[in-house]
C-alpha cells in the first residue's frame, strides 16, 4: 500500500515540474496584450480617432441629435414661471351681534339668509321689567323736582334754610340720574342694523332668555367684498394703492375687476412675501363671501 502512494507522488509531482516548465497561461496573456497592441494601433490609423470624443461615426451622429433636442428644449423653458396666487373674498363689515342687556327674547325680525337695511329692527326683548322701573324713577325724579322748586321758593321767603334747599336740589339730580340710567337700559331692547347686510346665523330663538354678552346674529355686508392675498416681495417695488387687476373666480369660472385698496408696510423676512388687501371693482350679485379665485396679475417683465 504504502509503495502504490509512493508512485502516486511521484506521478504528480513529475506533472507539476512539466508545467511549471511549459507555462501555457504565459502565451495566452502575451497573445491577448498582442492582440490588444494591434487594435489600438488600428484605431490611432483611422479617421475617427483624429476627432476629440469621438467614438464612431454612427454614435456621434446620434448623439449630437439628442443634444441638439436638449437645446432647444431648455430653450423653450422660461427661465421663471408666473407664480400662482390664490385669494378668497370676505366682506368689508361683518359682525356679531351681542346682547347687551339680560332678557328673554321677543322677537327675531329677520331669518338666516333674509336682507335687512341700516337700522332696521333685528332684534327685540321683552323689558317690561325695565319700562317698569323706567316709569317709577320718573315719577321719583318728579316728586324730588316739585320739592327742590318749592325749597327754592321757600329760601328765598326765609322759610327753610339753604342746607334743606341743597338737599332737595342733589335728590332731584340723583333721581334725574337713575331716570338716564334706566332709559339707557331700554333703548339696549332693540337692536337695529348698523348696515345693509344679509344675516348670516341665528344663535338664539324666540323666547329663549339670552345673557348679556351673549352672541344673537351673525351678519355681514354682501354689498362690498374683498380680498387678502400674499405676494413676493419683489412686487412691493411696482405695485401701488389702486392697481387694477381681474381675479378669476373657480365658482363663477370668469373674471372679475378688481382694485388694491391697502398693502402691508411690512415685508415677511422668512417667505420673502408681502400681503396685499382690494376690494372687488363694481357690484355682480352672483358673487358671495368664502369663493376663490386666482390672481390674475402679469408683472414687469423684469421680474419674470
Amino acid at each position: 500500500m504504502n509503495r502504490y502512494f509512493r508512485v502516486i507522488s511521484l506521478f504528480v509531482i513529475a506533472a507539476g515540474l512539466i508545467m511549471l516548465e511549459w507555462r501555457p497561461w504565459h502565451n495566452v496573456s502575451n497573445t491577448n496584450k498582442s492582440e490588444m497592441h494591434g487594435d489600438q494601433a488600428n484605431f490611432a490609423q483611422s479617421p475617427a480617432a483624429s476627432q476629440p470624443n469621438a467614438v464612431s461615426p454612427e454614435l456621434g451622429t446620434k448623439f449630437q441629435r439628442t443634444e441638439s433636442t436638449i437645446v432647444s428644449s431648455d430653450k423653450a423653458l422660461p427661465v421663471t414661471q408666473i407664480p400662482v396666487i390664490r385669494a378668497q373674498l370676505s366682506p368689508v363689515n361683518f359682525t356679531t351681534i351681542t346682547a347687551e342687556i339680560s332678557a328673554k327674547v321677543e322677537s327675531l325680525v329677520f331669518r338666516e339668509g333674509e336682507s335687512f337695511n341700516l337700522n332696521s329692527i333685528l332684534v327685540t326683548f321683552d323689558c317690561s321689567v325695565q319700562l317698569a322701573q323706567l316709569e317709577k324713577v320718573r315719577a321719583a325724579m318728579g316728586i324730588a323736582e316739585r320739592n327742590y322748586n318749592t325749597n327754592k321758593r321757600l329760601l328765598a321767603l326765609g322759610s327753610v334754610s339753604r342746607v334743606e334747599t341743597e338737599n332737595a336740589h342733589s335728590e332731584y339730580l340723583k333721581s334725574r340720574a337713575e331716570v338716564a340710567e334706566l332709559s339707557a337700559i331700554v333703548s339696549k331692547c332693540k337692536i337695529s342694523a348698523p348696515f345693509n347686510g344679509r344675516v348670516v346665523e341665528q344663535r338664539v330663538r324666540v323666547q329663549q332668555f339670552a345673557q348679556s354678552g351673549q352672541p344673537l346674529l351673525d351678519i355681514l355686508d354682501d354689498s362690498a367684498l374683498e380680498l387678502e392675498f400674499v405676494a413676493p416681495s419683489k412686487w412691493s417695488t411696482w405695485i401701488k394703492t389702486d392697481y387694477r387687476f381681474k381675479i378669476r373666480i373657480d365658482e363663477a369660472g370668469k373674471s372679475y375687476p378688481a382694485k388694491v385698496t391697502r398693502i402691508s408696510p411690512r415685508i415677511d423676512p422668512v417667505s420673502q412675501t408681502i400681503k396685499i388687501a382690494a376690494v372687488i371693482d363694481g357690484e355682480f350679485p352672483e358673487l358671495t363671501p368664502g369663493m376663490s379665485g386666482s390672481i390674475e396679475i402679469l408683472p414687469p417683465e423684469s421680474l419674470r
